[in-house]
């Protein structure tokens, strides 16, 4: 009977305990101390993340025919310094990933910079735009004061500030006499969105040169040049031989090679013709098994590349070739934004703030009603002018305007019109009462396979609706789904959101660490695709209550995104179907992910992992929802996190011109 009691005391200090531990959470998240906020965003790799994940974004980036572009500033260097910089970079987690020409570029465009013994070169804390070599000397990393290391020659750091604007991370001190080379993050990314453009231009230019391909749509063509490959052949090298079976289609982009074939088996091949730059064979691979007719061989001392597309690849992306070429990848047109009659009049004044929803970088959210009828709540998103100009955010807030104005999805966030004063920009939105998913997400620890489901299924058809309509997203986080009082999850926060067509691409590095995709960790331009990564990224957290990449310093989290989703050990607790989806998604090429192959996103919603979910259920808003809201009345905040009122009174922005849309 002692046993007993003891047993059940214990269990009560056990649900106490646990208690605790979720109102620690929740302080701990709104209240950061000094070490917490060294590490914001950041946590052990399979813990629970406890504080909100911040987004970052870089300035928005060079745009095509900028004279930039054109041209980049070289410094002269001697090959033992070259073979140096190039060294360092090729060691390097992050920059080896980089494509040769454009580490050569980079090896060029490096400019001297000496420090003395004693002097700072990095200081934590500071906004820095600059990645060095170390050549001669040695230097010392502090971080937090703490000494981490020293360096010698033929090291890289500070790469993390050639990505965007953000703080160093830690201190770096010359503790001899330094000879460094630095490159800053304009010159790097015109270097990298240039080296892009100029591939897929001649990429583009070599495919339109084929009659098999002539005819195509451009948007079709540039989708064909995202799945070819460039190989390399050597002198002598048979790249194809007769009576062989083929499935792989060729374009010459560089040298020349000779075409033989043999009249018989015992005779010797007989040259045909010779091939050059722009040249193509085995086209017809890529409408099925090909048996191969001829021998083709390499004819250049210098080897041959070629642009290869194999079958395989080019009907998952594209499908079958003479049915591609009737389709027609249509822009769908832009949809003038349309406004309720009723919020036309309305102004700032008809409003009272009653409590604070959200608070982040730009600025908050705040519960208001109307004054003349209080059982009217809305979300009132407050953004300090100066802080967007400050960081250059101003397309990014004038995109959020537009494309939330346009959308009108069940599964998004309802915008109704905008206002502004001379310090702040006002949006006035939908309010889901139900509060963020992530908080949810948070007290709970992790979600089931069912309440994943659902709550992905949400995201599909949120995603669904803008890829149709050319927009991306590049936001996704448990953080910017909120719960309306059904339980059913809506996109929010459309700063990073951007229409960019079809088969096209944006340079702008942006979003949240632990979600961004590889191609725009490594400015190689990116596409309604890296949406589809998130989703993989979103689903592993979802399930385990944090993502799969995660680092001390957002740098650390880039490379573990690199080395890739097949690296990482999924914990039993996610399903077999479940994993399956999520490394679809997370593909390190584009191209090869689900929902950007022939069927879209429908593929996705076919996967196994989806067997017996009911799509027409939820878009009708008659499925259960995992988890129902408790919310009293219209003006209940009671599911939101508290947080401190804002003390800081940003100045009057007095550049004016670039917020009349508002």
């Amino acid at each position: 009977e002692r046993i007993r009691e003891l047993e059940c005391i214990l269990a009560e200090k056990d649900e106490e305990i646990e208690e605790l531990k979720a109102k620690l959470d929740k302080f701990q998240s709104i209240f950061p101390t000094a070490t917490q906020q060294r590490h914001l965003g950041t946590f052990g790799a399979g813990m629970p993340r406890t504080q909100r994940a911040q987004g970052i974004s870089a300035e928005p980036n060079l745009v095509i025919g900028d004279p930039s572009l054109a041209q980049v500033r070289t410094y002269a260097k001697s090959e033992k310094t070259k073979t140096l910089i190039r060294q360092a970079i090729l060691e390097n987690d992050f920059m080896k990933h980089l494509e040769d020409c454009q580490i050569e570029e980079i090896v060029d465009c490096m400019y001297p910079v000496e420090y003395s013994n004693g002097s700072c070169i990095i200081k934590e804390g500071d906004v820095g735009s600059l990645v060095y070599v170390l050549e001669d000397g040695k230097v010392a990393v502090t971080k937090a004061g703490a000494h981490l290391c020293n360096m010698g020659e033929g090291k890289v750091f500070g790469e993390l500030a050639i990505l965007y604007n953000c703080t160093r991370t830690a201190t770096v001190k010359a503790t001899t006499n330094v000879r460094l080379w630095a490159i800053d993050r304009h010159c790097f990314q015109a270097i990298m969105m240039r080296t892009g453009l100029l591939k897929h231009t001649e990429y583009l230019e070599f495919l339109t040169s084929v009659p098999t391909f002539s005819k195509l749509d451009e948007d079709l063509l540039r989708r064909i040049v995202d799945v070819m490959e460039e190989c390399h052949f050597e002198y002598g090298d048979y790249i194809i031989r007769q009576g062989a079976i083929g499935d792989t289609f060729y374009i010459i982009s560089k040298g020349n090679v000779q075409v033989t074939k043999r009249k018989s088996a015992s005779s010797e091949p007989v040259v045909i013709r010779k091939l050059a730059k722009g040249d193509w064979f085995g086209e017809r691979a890529l409408q099925g098994e090909d048996m191969r007719t001829a021998n083709v061989v390499v004819d250049d001392t210098e080897g041959v590349t070629c642009l290869v597309i194999d079958r395989q690849s080019f009907t998952q992306l594209i499908g079958d070739l003479d049915s591609v070429k009737q389709k027609k990848y249509d822009e769908v047109p832009v949809q003038n934004s349309k406004s309720d009659g009723f919020y036309v009049g309305l102004t700032l004044e008809d409003f009272t703030a009653i409590d604070t929803l959200g608070v982040g970088g730009f600025g908050r959210v705040e519960l208001v009603e109307l004054k003349n009828d209080i059982t009217k709540t809305y979300a009132m998103k407050v953004l300090k002018k100066r802080h967007i100009v400050d960081t250059r955010q101003q397309e990014h807030i004038k995109n959020e305007k537009a494309i939330m104005m346009e959308c009108q999805s069940d599964f998004i966030v309802k915008m109704y019109r905008t206002f502004r004063d001379t310090k702040y920009i006002y949006m006035l939105l939908e309010c889901c009462l139900g509060g963020e998913l992530w908080t949810v997400l948070r007290d709970k620890g992790h979600f089931d396979d069912s309440a994943a489901r659902f709550y992905t299924g949400c995201v599909v058809e949120a995603f669904t609706y803008m890829h149709s309509r050319g927009i991306i997203y590049r936001d996704l986080k448990p953080e910017n789904l909120l719960l309306d009082t059904r339980g059913y999850a809506k996109l929010v926060d459309f700063g990073f959101a951007k229409r960019i067509g079809f088969s096209r691409k944006t340079w702008t590095f942006c979003g949240t660490p632990e979600y961004v995709a590889p191609e725009i960790i490594l400015n190689k331009g990116h596409d309604l695709s890296a949406d589809y990564w998130s989703l993989g990224i979103l689903m592993y957290e979802l399930m385990t209550g944090s993502p799969p990449f995660s680092g001390s310093d957002p740098m650390k989290t880039y490379n573990q995104i690199l080395k890739g989703i097949d690296m990482i050990e999924f914990p039993k607790k996610i399903s077999k179907n479940a994993q399956s989806l999520i490394r679809k998604l997370c593909r390190d090429n584009p191209s090869e992910r689900l929902g950007n192959q022939r069927n879209g996103i429908k593929d996705i919603q076919k996967h196994k992992w989806f067997d017996g979910f009911h799509w027409v259920g939820l878009r009708k808003g008659s499925m259960s929802p995992p988890i129902k809201p408790q919310v009293s009345s219209s003006s209940d905040s009671s599911n939101f996190d508290k947080f401190p009122e804002d003390e800081e009174e940003p100045p009057p922005d007095d550049l004016s011109g670039w917020d009349v849309d508002f």
